[in-house]
Order: structure tokens, then sequence, then C-alpha cells
């Protein structure tokens, strides 16, 4: 007999619901659970009933295990081929991101004093074009004294699994962190180097006409 899904809810065809996939990459990006209610607009009950059926369905234990499973979504950019499949490649910097007290005054600084071309803004995080180089600058309560380097791939899941097989600590696995008006998606992926720094790497995607 078929399986029923809840009235007023259309089926999924998918391994995780459209809700529990936002759930899932903002867990791997590292976000608590309140701070995941806070972004979406839901209660944090809300947030852990959708981390606990991610859990079940995946046969994962908790959200340790969940922060380095890789897959996705069924009808995501990347998963419709929305990446070049050609070798893996690392040294291109495709971000440097610098924590800030204040977005409004950081973004008012950058853009009107240091004239840098200002891309967009959204929430606490502001986005310039340094000559190719994207500078991300994200209001945190503590600003972190160093940078953190990207590095544009164009596969991701890709690049992830030839530098697992190097014995490259994961801090994450590839997850998306947002997707444009036009489709193109954000994917995000961080490692770490010899001396425990946090690296990334980054990657666009965006399904084929």
């Amino acid at each position: 007999m078929a399986s029923r899904s809840r009235p007023g809810r259309p089926p999924h065809d998918d391994v995780l619901t459209p809700a529990e996939w936002r759930t899932v990459h903002a867990v791997k990006h590292g976000l608590t659970s309140r701070q995941i209610a806070e972004r979406r607009g839901i209660s944090i009950e809300a947030v852990k009933y959708h981390v606990a059926n991610a859990l079940a369905k995946l046969g994962l234990n908790n959200r340790q295990e969940l922060r380095r499973w890789h897959r996705p979504p069924k009808g995501s950019a990347l998963a419709l081929g929305g990446h070049m499949n050609e070798e893996v490649k690392f040294g291109s910097i495709a971000q440097i991101a610098r924590s800030v007290r204040d977005i409004v005054e950081a973004e008012e600084w950058y853009k009107n004093t240091l004239g840098l071309p200002h891309l967009y803004t959204f929430g606490k995080l502001a986005f310039f074009d340094c000559n190719g180089t994207r500078l991300m600058l994200s209001q945190e309560s503590a600003a972190t004294p160093e940078s953190i380097l990207y590095l544009r791939v164009a596969d991701i899941a890709a690049a992830h699994q030839r530098l697992a097989s190097r014995g490259v600590e994961f801090i994450n696995a590839p997850h998306m962190v947002h997707r444009h008006a036009d489709g193109t998606e954000e994917w995000l992926s961080m490692f770490k180097d010899p001396e425990g720094r946090p690296l990334g790497l980054m990657a666009q995607a965006k399904a084929k006409a």
C-alpha cells in the first residue's frame, strides 16, 4: 500500500524535505539551534524536530556526523550538473572573510571611504569585489585577528573527496549557504591546515538550461 503524506503537504521524492534540507545546511555551517531558529523565524523546537528527522532518515547519530555527511538536494543546481567536470585544481582565491563589530559601519567604510565595489548585503554579511576576489564582512560579537581564505573550485564534491583522501581534516562537508535570485547556488566546505586554522572550499553552481 502506498504511503500517505500529511494532509495539505505534497509528497517529497528526495531523502529530506525542503525544510529539513535548509536546517541540515545550517547545521553543517555550524549554526546552533537558536541561531537557525532566529534566522529562519521558527521555534527552536521546530529546528530540533527537523534535525531529529534528518538524523533518523540518514541513519546518523548526532550533529557532528551530520556536519560531515554530504549529498546535494535532488533539485539543486549541484545535483543537476551545475558544475564543470574538470581536473581538480587549487590555488585561485575566491573569497577572503573578515569579522567586524558593526556591519553597517563597516559597509559604509569599505564602500565609501575605501571605495570597493559593493556587491550585496544580507543580514549581517556584506560582500565586496576586490578585482575578482570577493571580500566577505561578517558582524561578530568578537572580531577574530586572522582572515579566512576560501579557495575557488569548479567541482566542490570532487575537491572535498580529493583532499579528504589526502588526510585533510574537514570541519564540515559541502553545503549550500545561499541561493541567488537567478538560481545560482553558493556552496562551501571548511577544513583545517596543519596548525588547525580554517580554510574553505567555495564553488558556485547553476542549473544548466
